[in-house]
């Protein structure tokens, strides 16, 4: 899932940068609200978390640009603007949800994880798919009960894969949601990452459960398919 942070305090946009990148997800960063407004209508995200308190473009403005044209991003508002006016305005615009600082980053994860379940009509943390599950909580891989040792980019690729189960999602979708801004897209990441994630599901379920729909993308399946 790729995330979007715009946060003045480069120090602490930084931090939660990293701890985002940490967690398996792709983490794009700005600083203020013209080039917010810039990104959010350039890149596709899953998630903007935006401070109010901006230069060039404040906060409320970006997002009420925002949605503007974009119904389905989710997006935290991460303010020191604790008054109930600023939040309900905030809520009225369209934010998902809202958190205060000072703030843990547990909590902002908890939040953060609780909104894309949420956009993908999924309640549950542990997601199914045939003998393959996935734990949004802690992000791990299992069938039946044996976890599956997967690298970060893996783990993401798994959850949005799941996340749209029988679904073909295109090579460029997964780029957009999985790889941050700085992504060669010419390369062939996705390829690479997608073979290696077949490899160590195929050794777990004695099947591959992703197929490659040649000209379109990839699907994954709950059941074996014809490999022929």
């Amino acid at each position: 899932m790729r995330i979007l942070i715009v946060e003045d305090e480069r120090t602490l946009c930084d931090s939660l940068a990293e701890g985002f990148k940490i967690n398996g997800y792709a983490v794009d960063t700005c600083f203020d609200g013209e080039s917010a407004e810039e990104k959010a209508f350039t890149e596709d995200y899953d998630m903007i978390i935006l401070d109010l308190n901006l230069p060039k473009l404040d906060g409320l403005e970006v997002l009420k640009r925002v949605r503007e044209v974009n119904k389905k991003v989710n997006i935290i508002i991460l303010t020191a603007r604790g008054n109930v006016e600023d939040k309900v305005r905030g809520l009225d615009l369209g934010a998902n949800d809202y958190l205060t600082k000072p703030f843990h980053f547990a909590e902002l994860d908890a939040r953060v994880r609780s909104l894309l379940r949420r956009k993908t009509i999924q309640e549950d943390t542990i997601i199914h798919c045939g003998e393959l599950s996935f734990d949004t909580l802690s992000r791990s891989a299992l069938v039946g009960n044996t976890h599956i040792p997967l690298t970060n980019k893996e783990t993401a690729l798994l959850e949005y894969l799941i996340l749209n189960k029988g679904i073909v999602v295109t090579g460029q979708e997964l780029l957009n949601h999985v790889w941050d801004g700085n992504v060669d897209e010419f390369s062939n990441s996705v390829r690479m990452h997608i073979s290696s994630l077949r490899r160590k599901l195929k050794a777990k379920l004695c099947f591959d459960p992703i197929q490659n729909i040649i000209g379109k993308g990839y699907i994954l399946r709950e059941e074996k398919w014809n490999e022929k």
